[in-house]
Parts: C-alpha cells; sequence; structure tokens
C-alpha cells in the first residue's frame, strides 16, 4: 500500500494494491475511486485533501491483531 499527498493539486492519493486502473469512480464529491478490469479497488483519490483530513503529511498504521 502506498500513500501520497500532493501539495501542488492538494490531492491525497491512496494505492490498495498494483494494477491497471480501468474505471474511475467518483462516489462522493472530490472522493475518486479507482478499479482494475475484474471491479476489484486499486486505490482512492482524495481531492481538496487538506480540507477533508486532518494531517495530510502524516500517516498512521494500525494493525489488529
Amino acid at each position: 500500500m502506498k500513500v501520497n499527498y500532493d501539495p501542488e493539486t492538494d490531492t491525497l492519493t491512496i494505492e490498495l494494491k498494483a494494477g491497471k486502473v480501468v474505471e474511475s469512480d467518483e462516489s462522493k464529491p472530490g472522493i475518486i475511486l479507482d478499479f482494475d478490469k475484474k471491479g476489484d479497488l486499486l486505490g482512492l483519490e482524495i481531492l481538496d485533501a487538506s480540507k477533508r483530513v486532518d494531517q495530510t503529511r502524516t500517516v498512521e498504521i494500525e494493525v489488529a491483531a
């Protein structure tokens, strides 16, 4: 999984797994989901991220036991 914040475009991108995006769906305004040809979710983009996310430059990962 990769997380990237681009301050120039104010876009937060979360890549869940690698693959070719064949379809994108804006499920809510400013939230774009990317899918592969099987319909599996590859990642998501959050537009205007600084207005939607508390800390755009900090990532906390929690793994449940």
